[in-house]
């Protein structure tokens, strides 16, 4: 793609349109099956630690499975990837309505649906990621990955509300809907059409293998950027105790667990949203590192909460301040990247990243079932103030960051 060739308007790139139309169907089908998994888990056993074990059975197929991503991402058609996930993704939701329809759900046949899921969203998300680009013109790179997150968020807020509603209904409506979505997507990434897909498929080699490992290595600004993340999250997370709170604290059921779980992506949309139309261009650094801040100033607020409106207006304070950290993170990797080597920093930004989301799940139900709820989620909070002051004194060159642009090194 060529900047002369095109308008420098997102909604003149119809593959991206496309791509951004897949990733909301997608990402609807996740979140009410996440609702209907979590509920489901938490009604059989009633154990925080169960909760946690969500996150960590999805965690495993990104560690297992991450240098083989990365590497088929920059070797073959990304959007072969993404359909073939989807697809994986569809048949985890059958598995849990074939389990519902019969009466033969266990917490163990969940936990076989949430193992399809992680290898799933593996192989889907660093593909997505590293596809972006290739649909857009080269100045529209930062816009096209703040409207990429919005197309997230506001799959967020649709789907856990949605699914939470449709669950107090009917389970298997909730799964029947998924499976719709799932194939939509897959539908949606087939009319897809960019110039170049993949680079030359050079002999697999360790060495090409563990180049994204080496990339990263060497430049401070990406090492930094990926690592603030996955401890950030890791810490601070607390999306493994939303049934919990919902439950317990708030009283609120599975319709307001379901709002619970939009609450974050309110923010989140209407930051990501402003992002597509003024992105941020000076002092980026200091920015990302002050929305880290403000991430743990408002897990700790949710944390103490215990009336339903201020713990949403908290996490919605938590996902608009993690939305610009988010853009911010994935444009500096994505722009910092050449396209031969995106799908295996991808996926190495996935596991450092993405599945902080899932083993921090893990961390926060098995520190809810050692000390509390609400003591994990404090925790949580000042984990998330402290890893921002660490980081910024261990990664100065992050830190001095001022616009979107290569580092020399």
């Amino acid at each position: 793609m060529t900047d002369g060739a095109l308008s420098l308007r997102l909604i003149d790139q119809k593959p991206f349109v496309l791509f951004w139309c897949s990733r909301v169907a997608a990402t609807l089908g996740y979140h009410m099956m996440a609702v209907t998994i979590g509920w489901t888990i938490y009604a059989i056993t009633g154990s925080a630690f169960d909760l946690g074990l969500v996150g960590l059975i999805q965690f495993i197929p990104a560690v297992i499975f991450t240098l083989l991503i990365g590497h088929a991402a920059d070797r073959y058609d990304r959007r072969h990837i993404v359909r073939l996930a989807q697809a994986t993704h569809a048949l985890a939701a059958l598995i849990v309505l074939g389990g519902l329809a019969t009466g033969a759900i266990t917490r163990e046949w969940l936990f076989v649906a949430v193992f399809l899921i992680g290898t799933a969203r593996a192989f889907e998300l660093p593909s997505g990621h590293s596809l972006v680009p290739a649909t857009v013109a080269p100045p529209l790179i930062p816009r096209a990955i703040a409207a990429w997150s919005s197309a997230n968020q506001a799959a967020v807020i649709c789907g856990p509300a949605a699914g939470g509603i449709l669950y107090a209904i009917s389970p298997m409506l909730v799964c029947a809907l998924c499976v719709v979505l799932f194939v939509t997507a897959m539908m949606l990434v087939t009319l897809v059409r960019v110039e170049r897909l993949v680079t030359p498929r050079d002999p697999v080699t360790w060495a090409s293998v563990l180049a994204g490992f080496h990339y990263i290595r060497a430049r401070q600004r990406l090492l930094g950027v990926i690592t603030l993340d996955l401890f950030v999250v890791l810490l601070g997370g607390v999306t493994a105790l939303l049934p919990i709170y919902a439950s317990d604290i708030l009283d609120a059921g599975p319709a307001g667990l379901g709002l619970l779980r939009s609450a974050p992506a309110i923010g989140a949309l209407s930051m990501t949203l402003l992002l597509s139309w003024r992105p941020i261009e000076r002092h980026i650094g200091i920015i990302m590192f002050t929305v880290v801040a403000l991430y743990g100033i408002a897990t700790l607020i949710f944390a103490l909460s215990t009336w339903l409106p201020l713990s949403m207006a908290a996490l919605a304070l938590l996902g608009a301040s993690d939305s610009i950290s988010v853009v911010i993170r994935f444009s500096l990797v994505q722009i910092e990247t050449p396209d031969a080597m995106r799908g295996r920093v991808s996926a190495i930004n996935y596991l450092f990243v993405g599945t902080s989301n899932t083993l921090g799940e893990f961390e926060s139900g098995l520190l809810a079932a050692l000390i509390g709820a609400v003591p994990s989620a404090v925790v949580g909070g000042i984990g998330s103030l402290l890893v921002a002051g660490i980081w910024m004194m261990l990664f100065p060159a992050l830190r001095r960051v001022d616009r979107f642009e290569p580092a020399d090194k």
